[in-house]
This record gives structure tokens, sequence and C-alpha cells, in this order.
């Protein structure tokens, strides 16, 4: 029997210090790393760079601001855990590339306007005589058609 073979996963925060807001403050960046192939996420957040504690990957600061700022680092690396805990469990491949797409929720099936149009009209044609008429049905199925 093969060997299984394990991803290692690290989330690291960091600030970007090379490329500061306008207001002075660094934003905050996860890094994710998946078997040495790395990925960056840009949180939306930003912080003082006297403020941020690289060794414990947080804010320093007591206040409302870095706690919520805590938190929310928190809130994210659960979220990308879990992330990676469901690529494990559906056996789909796991890198850096794929985790990051997934927190984006580019990993989600899009669907054209045809396609939810036409299960509509199929809802619709199985209601035929109970919500619907079938001349309201045949108006529905032109419209797709015009589409």
């Amino acid at each position: 029997m093969g060997a299984v073979k394990r991803n290692t996963l690290s989330v690291l925060f960091i600030i970007k210090k090379s490329k500061l807001l306008k207001n002075g403050e660094a934003p905050v960046c996860m890094r994710i790393t998946v078997n040495k192939r790395v990925a960056e996420v840009m949180i939306k957040r930003s912080i003082p760079i006297d403020l941020w504690n690289q060794k414990k990957e947080c804010s320093k600061g007591k206040d409302r601001v870095a706690t919520e700022l805590n938190h929310y680092i928190n809130t994210v690396r659960a979220k990308v855990l879990q992330i990676h805990r469901e690529l494990e469990i559906d056996n789909k491949p796991i890198t850096a590339d794929i985790i990051k797409d997934c927190f984006y929720g580019r990993d989600k099936v899009q669907r054209t306007l045809l396609e939810v149009y036409a299960e509509h009209n199929e809802k619709c044609r199985a209601l035929i005589g109970k919500e619907y008429t079938e001349s309201t049905v045949t108006k529905f199925d032109t419209s797709i058609n015009r589409l």
C-alpha cells in the first residue's frame, strides 16, 4: 500500500512595510504555505508598524481597534484551516493557490443566466395548472430563446 502524501500547511500573518498606505499604516497580509509553495492574501486590514508584534502575529495594542484586528486575524486563520480540512476530507488537491481561491470564494461553480433561466422554466413547467398556465410557460420559453 502506498504512503499517504501529507500536505504541510502554514498560515502566517505579516505586515507589508514596503507598501505603506497613505495614512502611514502597513497592510496586514496572510501568507499561506503548502508544501513550500506560497500564496499571499491581503486581508484588507492595516496597522501602524510600531503596534505590530510579528512574533505573535497580532497587534500589541489593547484598545478596541487592536482587539478587533486580532479577532479578525483569528477568524481568518480559522477559515483557512477549515478550508484545508474540507479539501482533505473531500480528497481534493491541496495547494496554496487553491486555498487562496476558496478563501476568496472563487471555487464556487458559476452558472450562466441561461442555465438559471432554463432551471426556472423547468420548475414552472412542473407547476402548469397549479400556479402557471401553459401560455405563461410558453412566454418564458420564448424569452429564453431570445436571450
